[in-house]
């Protein structure tokens, strides 16, 4: 049984795209079955890692196919593999493109949902939600997934990451076009993903996940409430499984592990395996109650922590924080900061206590130099882009994905 922080799982979503046009491809069927050898499958296995489809056939999703003991290397791991899948879509004149959205699909008509295995899930969440919208078609994130042995180390890790998720866009935004324009939001993704489940909210909830006291009480008072309120509608109980629990981060019992979920896919794999070493290394402190204990945190009222979410979803790194106690829990000693810096300040704390190698230092000393890719984006981009500086942008974007660097904003023009 893997006890807390002894072993990481991080999944990393792309899309796939016309290399000319740079439109969303839903080819990943295609490329799937081309890695197996002809065999269309939903999983391909390719060393340690693995690549799969979920709902919509444009996304590829890159995943560790087993819990690995230490974050270091796996920055390269992912980057070998992309550069694979880049050379299985050069012949059909696709790539890959990184990013939370896709800055001009239009999911109403784009969006093809997965035909395969499995089809009956996605059937059944485009028969119950509609899946023809930004928040299903639209949305690329990674996910990074902690173990925890029982139910103490479950109540920990719970209470930390539910009070660390509000800063989580500060620090990964990159969604800032949407419909082809910039819409004044850091993180697109996030702020449609909150409305996916409409019809029926207790999926989604807050999206910050409520204090728990156990495990037993979770599935008791989150997982039945989902249930039960799905059922009207899912009559067969396809859906009555806990990935249909949509919260920025969720227990997945089945494997002892709770999924981050909020943060939105970066330039290249460098930068997002940075993120999660620091993201790691900042739950590691809560857990271990060095600036707050643990009920403390889980005092915290998640409309509370919700208001947080939504100010850094609105302005990533900018966001304002004017709340002591807050900071205080985070081991900031002041009464009031800008998010960027308090992440500036959260990857010293980790760089001391050994979690960043170099490349995640450069990665992180990036983030605070020039800003999270939203913004780094949006100084690219002039108030109202046309077309073709959306694409300059973007292709910019596919060339780091493709060459594992870091994006540097351009000028406007």
């Amino acid at each position: 049984m893997l006890r807390l922080f002894e072993a990481f799982g991080i999944e990393l979503e792309y899309m796939l795209v016309d290399a000319a046009t740079l439109d969303v491809a839903p080819a990943a069927d295609w490329l799937l079955a081309e890695a197996a050898g002809g065999e269309v499958t939903g999983e391909y296995r390719s060393g340690a890692l693995a690549w799969n489809n979920e709902l919509a056939l444009h996304v590829i999703e890159l995943k560790l196919a087993a819990p690995a003991a230490s974050l270091e290397g796996l920055a390269a791991t992912f980057q070998t593999d992309i550069g694979r899948i880049d050379g299985l879509l050069e012949p059909r004149g696709l790539r890959l493109m990184p990013g939370g959205m896709h800055p001009w699909m239009d999911p109403d008509t784009e969006l093809r949902l997965w035909p395969h295995d499995n089809r009956e899930i996605y059937t059944a969440f485009d028969r119950i939600f509609s899946c023809r919208g930004h928040g299903w078609a639209n949305l690329q994130s990674m996910h990074i997934n902690l173990p925890f042995a029982d139910d103490a180390e479950f109540v920990r890790l719970h209470a930390a990451t539910r009070f660390l998720l509000p800063l989580l866009p500060a620090l990964a935004a990159s969604s800032p076009v949407m419909d082809a324009r910039l819409t004044g939001l850091a993180d697109n993704r996030l702020a449609v993903y909150r409305g996916n489940c409409a019809r029926i909210p207790s999926v989604t909830g807050a999206v910050v996940p409520e204090a728990t006291a156990g495990m037993a009480q979770y599935r008791r008072d989150v997982l039945g409430r989902i249930y039960a309120e799905l059922a009207p509608h899912d009559p067969d109980g396809v859906l009555a499984e806990e990935w249909v629990n949509a919260r920025g981060a969720i227990p997945r019992f089945e494997r002892m592990a709770l999924e981050i979920r909020v943060l939105d896919t970066q330039e290249c794999p460098r930068m997002d395996l940075a993120f999660a070493r620091v993201i790691a290394a900042t739950l590691r402190s809560l857990c271990e109650q060095r600036h707050a204990d643990i009920p403390a945190l889980q005092a915290w009222s998640t409309a509370g922590l919700a208001r947080y979410l939504e100010a850094t979803v609105a302005t990533a790194e900018a966001t304002e924080i004017h709340d002591r106690r807050y900071l205080a829990a985070l081991g900031w000693r002041g009464a009031s900061t800008r998010a960027g810096a308090l992440w500036g300040a959260l990857a010293e704390q980790a760089a001391a206590a050994g979690a960043l190698d170099g490349d995640a230092e450069r990665a992180v000393e990036h983030y605070l130099r020039h800003g999270t890719l939203a913004s780094r984006s949006r100084a690219s981009l002039p108030a109202e882009p046309e077309r073709g500086d959306l694409m300059r942008v973007y292709r910019r974007l596919c060339d780091c994905l493709a060459g594992g660097e870091f994006y540097v904003p351009s000028p406007r023009g």
